[in-house]
This record gives C-alpha cells, structure tokens and sequence, in this order.
C-alpha cells in the first residue's frame, strides 16, 4: 500500500513537470508566430539565418522602425533564450524524477525507519499536491480545457476528490453521532420530568423508553431510567400478575445495564433495587440468593458515587431487614449458601444517619427508619425526635404514604400521642 502511494506521488510531480512543459511549449509556439508575422516589418540591418536574427544586414526595401520597437525585438529574444533554458531544466528535472521514486522506495522499505517517518515521507507533499490539483482544475476551466485535459494534467485529482469524500462522510457521521446524543439528551429530560409526576406520566415514561430501547438501549444513561420506570409502574400496578411481570422484566434489563457498563453506579442501585423487589415473588432460596446480589451491586454502586444518598438509605433498609432475621431464616441461608448475611441494627443506623449528613430531610421514610433504629438500641429519645421530624414533612408520594402509616404504627410505641388527640388536648 505504502509503495503504490510512492507511484503516484511520483506520478504526480512527472505530469506535473510535462503540464508546465506543455504550458511553455504553447508561449514558444506563439511567440514563433508573432515572429514570423512582424519579419517583413524588420529593420534593414536585420538578417534572418536559419530561423534565428542577425545584427548588421538589411533587408531591401524595409522600413525602418522606431527605436523602443527594436528594444521590446531585443527583449523578446532574450525571453526565447531563458525558455530554451527552462526546457532543458524541465527535461532534467523528468529524467530525475524516477531517481526520486526509487529513493522513496528504499527509505519506505529500510528496517531502521520508524512507521512515524514512513508516514512523513508519504505525506510531506500533500500540501503542494493539493495546491498543484487545484490549480489545474482552475487552468483547466479558465483556459476552456475539456475535463479529460484536466484529468490527464492533474492525476492525483481523482484520489483528492475521493479523500474530500470520506472526510466529508466523517464529518457526516459526525453530525449523525451529535444528532443522536442531542435526541438522547432531551428524551432523558422529559423522563426524568414524568417520573417526578403522576401515575399517568410513570406509565408514559415506560412506554416511551420501551419503544425507544432500539435505538438508545447500548446507553447505560437510557437503561437505568428503563430499570427505574419499570420499579415506578411496578409500585403503582394494581395486580399480583402485573407487579410480578414488571418486577422480572426490570431485573433483566438490569442484568444487561450493568453487563454493559460496570462503571454505572446508577445501573448498580436500579438492579440491586429490582432484586429487593423480586424478593416478594421467589422461593425462598431465591429470596436469600437476591438478597445477596442486592448487597453486592449496592456496594457497588457506593464504591462508583459515594455521595448517592439514595444507595445508604438502601444500604441501612438491607443491614436492618439483616438484623431482624429469625433464627430458623438464619439455618435456611447457612444451609443453601454456607454463610448467612450478616449486619446488625447499630449497621443500619449508621446507614440512615449517612443519609442524613449527605442530605438533610432526605426522606419522610429515612427518619421513620431512624426512629426505628434508636428505639431498638434504647435510645427513645432520639427516637421520639426522628418522629416529630418524620411528621414535619409532608406526605408527597405514594412512599411518603407509606412512611406516614409506619410513623402512625411506631408512636404509640413511643409513648407519643396521636397528633389528632394532641390536638384535642
């Protein structure tokens, strides 16, 4: 390959050199013309001998010409002097040039040069030969010559142009790849914007990330929305059937998030989130199996973005669901897995209080959590005051519903009285 590019780069400066050889051909050509047409003007003391003009003889019954004539004569055949010379240099300079496409050769194929100044001596005279391409294609239409002229001119015109096309399908591709990534960008905006929404926005949000997987389903951006609307959908499905379907298709699409790039810390929460989901519907082997991918891909996902609120709270929600194991659940996981999960309560509190640091008032759920975690270690103050922080926030979704009725359950336990009765007080 690297030796048919020295052909016609030698190529290229031959038919150049006989270009401009021709070009000085047709002024000589010219000039003869003119000559032979002003002979009978020439002054007496002019002889013509063998084509060529002599000083000191005269025609008969010549005129005589003015003075600045006989300079722009004398001017004229010092011109057809410095042509000659330029003929004869073209004509070196083409017995030369196969000289120069041996020498490329042997510096192409030595041992000792690096592929860095092959390159160099392959491409050093790109800028001249596109300048000289160009400049034929320009003579070629001022001077009314046919396209097969110009192709004859200028052979590396025709690997030019081809060169201009892949560059221009690149930047076509280019273009193409920035489309794409600005479609992608704006349909990630307004999923984001439904899932914030109602019932009717979530579901919207998983029909249109469905239809859309074709194309934007190697974007790990894409998958992890998909795992979290299908959680959304799951959530709000009123059927066991329905909750079970989403639930397993969720996990799958999990599954292939983090196969496809395990640097996403978001693919790792999502799945870890449908494994916790899936528990409700497995065996118990399955359950406990879940548990542990659970664990693992949220560590995962803290270990890639350790300042994701959302994993620690998953995090404690596991060590403390760990924590309440019975002992007979304790035997089943020893049994089928050699080693039971492990974590205490002291661990999801830790967890929760993360959260908190990172995010304050982070969720109406995180501070049901925490008043769970100090009651159970003792601490029932602490406990009383994570639930007057519970209770001051409002109940925005369906997970703060959730929250309230926990919250509802663990007062009394505490000693707090119903805000309604306090109320009446």
């Amino acid at each position: 390959m690297a030796f048919r590019m020295a052909q016609t780069d030698s190529k290229v400066l031959i038919l150049g050199a006989l270009a401009g050889v021709a070009g000085i051909g047709l002024a000589v050509a010219c000039y003869q013309g003119y000559k032979i047409r002003r002979r009978a003007s020439l002054p007496a003391r002019y002889l013509h001998t063998n084509n060529e003009l002599v000083p000191g003889m005269t025609f008969m019954n010549s005129p005589g010409l003015p003075g600045d004539q006989i300079e722009v004569l004398d001017r004229l055949e010092a011109l057809l002097q410095c042509v000659s010379e330029l003929k004869d240099e073209m004509k070196a300079l083409k017995n030369a040039l196969p000289m120069r496409h041996d020498q490329v050769g042997e510096d192409l194929s030595a041992p000792h040069r690096s592929d860095a100044h092959r390159a160099a001596l392959l491409h050093r005279t790109t800028p001249t030969r596109r300048k000289r391409a160009g400049s034929s294609i320009t003579g070629a239409i001022a001077g009314g010559r046919s396209s097969e002229e110009a192709e004859s001119e200028g052979g590396y015109i025709t690997a030019l142009t081809d060169s201009d096309e892949e560059e221009q399908s690149d930047d076509e591709q280019w273009d193409e790849r920035e489309e794409t990534t600005d479609r992608l960008t704006s349909l990630l905006e307004r999923i984001d914007s439904l899932h914030q929404g109602t019932e009717a926005d979530k579901r919207e949000s998983l029909h249109i990330l469905s239809t859309q997987r074709d194309e934007f389903g190697q974007s790990s951006e894409f998958l992890w929305r998909l795992i979290r609307a299908y959680s959304d959908v799951h959530d709000i499905s009123a059927t066991l059937e329905e909750k079970k379907n989403y639930a397993e298709t969720g996990k799958q699409v999990g599954e292939d998030a983090v196969a496809l790039n395990p640097t996403c810390a978001e693919s790792h929460q999502w799945y870890a989130i449908m494994c916790g989901i899936m528990a409700e519907y497995d065996t118990v082997q399955n359950k406990i199996k879940n548990g542990y991918i659970f664990k693992d891909h949220l560590d995962k996902a803290i270990e890639l973005k350790p300042q994701d609120p959302l994993s620690y709270y998953l995090l404690g929600r596991w060590c403390y669901a760990v924590a309440q194991l019975s002992w007979l659940e304790r035997k089943v996981a020893a049994a089928l897995f050699g080693e039971p999960p492990s974590a205490t309560v002291e661990d999801a509190l830790k967890n929760f209080l993360k959260v908190e640091d990172i995010h304050p008032r982070y969720s109406k759920l995180n501070y049901v959590f925490l008043a769970k975690c100090y009651r159970d270690i003792g601490y029932r103050k602490k406990a009383r005051e994570m639930c007057e922080a519970a209770a001051s926030m409002q109940s925005l979704s369906k997970e703060d519903e959730d929250a309230q009725k926990e919250l509802e359950l663990l007062r009394p336990d505490l000693g707090l009285l119903d805000p309604k009765d306090e109320s009446d007080l």
